[in-house]
């Protein structure tokens, strides 16, 4: 009896790991979270997509170190290789006048997708590092297209049937 009860809680236990690991895992896709920032400059941290509403934001880790170059910037690819050059890392204007971070910006409209995030200096022109996420994120701007796309195809599908 006594080793049926340690069985039947050795089997639980693996039960409930397997539980944790396949949700940490589904988690982990929903994050969308890049690897490791690489580079020159940057190389620490990640970058991760957020989404409220139709804004679509990129935030910093908390190990990313803001490369000490004159005029770092948040710079990002999209999937057919445009380059987007966005905010400074560091602005002026802080409370006592100081400087602030842009730990967070959001993603303009005219961005459909971002596969990589640079962080770039815009008064050396030098890319400082780089961090891609899995596959590229859409935003929602991306996903408004892409239904309205399919909108105006099912217009051209319906026109072609009038047609014969």
């Amino acid at each position: 009896m006594r080793a049926q009860n340690v069985f039947t809680m050795g089997l639980l236990s693996m039960v409930a790991a397997a539980g944790l690991f396949v949700a940490s895992n589904g988690l982990a896709g929903d994050a969308h979270t890049t690897a490791k920032f690489e580079g020159g400059k940057a190389n620490s941290g990640t970058a991760t997509h957020g989404r409220s509403g139709n804004n679509d934001t990129l935030t910093w880790s908390d190990e990313f170190k803001i490369p000490d170059t004159p005029a770092p910037h948040w710079q990002v690819v999209d999937s057919k290789g445009n380059v987007y050059l966005l905010n400074r890392l560091k602005i002026k204007g802080g409370l006592l006048g100081g400087e602030k971070e842009n730990r967070t910006i959001t993603i303009p409209s005219y961005i459909h997708d971002v596969a990589k995030v640079q962080i770039y200096c815009a008064w050396a022109e030098a890319l400082l590092g780089e961090a891609s996420f899995p596959k590229p994120i859409m935003t929602a701007s991306g996903e408004s297209q892409m239904s309205g796309m399919r909108a105006d195809s099912g217009m051209k599908h319906d026109g072609m049937a009038m047609g014969r």
